[in-house]
């Protein structure tokens, strides 16, 4: 998942290099969602692995 929100993220400095500002735009604001989603995926990894030992 994490992988996926690098790969948008560049894509979107691509687009705004290249000036697409929509493209830009969206392609970060879907990179930020995946992020978070990783992020709060990998709390939770944490917490039932700190449990179950």
């Amino acid at each position: 998942m994490l992988r996926w929100s690098i790969t948008f993220i560049v894509i979107a400095l691509v687009a705004a290099v290249l000036g697409f500002g929509g493209i830009a735009g969206a392609a970060a604001g879907i990179a930020k969602i995946l992020f978070f989603v990783f992020l709060v995926l990998f709390v939770i990894s944490l917490l039932t692995r700190g449990v179950r030992k």
